[in-house]
């Protein structure tokens, strides 16, 4: 009886497990086909999401254009939140307004970050100020870094900065400031470097001296200088080398526009528009800076890499503030 009954038990085992199989089948089949229609659906809305981002973007590039100032401006307030205090406090001893140049007529203060575009920029802000008819930037024959006709800040207006990749621009102040003949900046700070890591104990007094003999920094010597700690400790970094946030100090100052060197003409004619001025001015074509990612590597084959990280930690805050990608392959040995 009992052997009746389990056999008996055996066989409704049996059928209830063909049962729960086939129920099992059926519910995979749904679950399969339920996942194949929403990876479907998942898929034809990001095709149609970016078609539609796209179309917008191709008629209406003012719009991608803010897009881009409110990720640059957003960038900014996340970084200055992180240490507000003390990216404030090395802001050290400089004249607050000495690169804030101010158009009251339009409502603009403009940052000028030297070796970023700055002439360029600074014409736009003279031809502003002349009124209208407005004139043509490019033909100002103005020394704009020298004239009066500009004004700089007195009291606190639209501000707008332009950035560079912070290592381009030390670059660039080199070859401008020490590969030429530069009678103010060879005995203020070339001779100084030559005397100190170029291996002169007595470089040439003048800068047409040291041409003639074909003397001069090199990049190396420049970066040993910038690196060097004692170098502050004597005086604050020149313009062309300072760190652009203590220069535009945007910790403290909320930019409207922020401009950067890479985009300068597009980023420039997005400015126009928001100033209701592209019917009448032209902005001057700009310089495109052909320091690519391999020359800046080739421009630091000579520096060690101890002064690589060094000077990385110097100008860290600058990449961060602007957007700029941290140069890895760098500061790799």
């Amino acid at each position: 009886m009992i052997f009746v009954k389990l056999l008996t038990l055996g066989v409704v085992s049996h059928h209830n497990a063909a049962a729960w199989q086939s129920h099992h089948r059926r519910a995979l089949a749904s679950l399969i086909c339920k996942l194949i229609l929403k990876s479907f659906f998942i898929f034809f809305y990001q095709q149609c999401y970016q078609l539609i981002v796209k179309r917008y973007i191709l008629f209406l590039p003012e719009m991608r254009m803010d897009l881009v100032q409110e990720e640059r401006k957003q960038l900014i307030r996340e970084v200055c939140h992180g240490d507000k205090e003390a990216l404030l406090e090395k802001e050290i001893g400089y004249n607050k307004y000495h690169h804030l140049i101010v158009d009251n007529a339009h409502g603009i203060i403009y940052c000028f970050v030297p070796k970023v575009a700055c002439t360029n920029l600074k014409k736009f802000m003279l031809i502003l100020k002349k009124g209208e008819p407005y004139g043509d930037p490019g033909n100002v024959t103005e020394d704009v870094h020298t004239s009066g006709a500009i004004t700089f800040l007195s009291s606190l207006p639209k501000h707008e900065i332009a950035v560079i990749n912070p290592f381009v621009r030390l670059i660039s102040a080199y070859r401008n400031k020490f590969e030429h003949i530069n009678d103010f900046f060879y005995p203020t700070y070339a001779r100084n470097i030559l005397r100190l890591y170029g291996n002169y104990s007595n470089p040439p007094q003048t800068a047409r001296e040291a041409t003639a003999l074909g003397v001069r920094p090199s990049f190396k010597n420049f970066i040993q200088y910038l690196v060097d700690s004692k170098t502050e400790e004597r005086s604050p970094f020149d313009e062309h080398w300072r760190q652009m946030y203590r220069l535009c100090y945007p910790c403290a100052i909320e930019f409207d526009f922020i401009g950067h060197q890479e985009t300068l003409q597009e980023d420039a004619e997005h400015l126009l528009r928001i100033l209701k001025l592209q019917k009448d001015i032209r902005f001057p074509h700009s310089y495109v800076n052909m320091t690519s990612p391999d020359s800046v590597e080739n421009w630091f084959g000579t520096v060690s890499l101890e002064d690589r990280k060094t000077l990385y930690k110097i100008y860290e805050t600058d990449f961060k503030l602007f957007g700029y990608k941290k140069p890895e392959e760098l500061l790799r040995n």
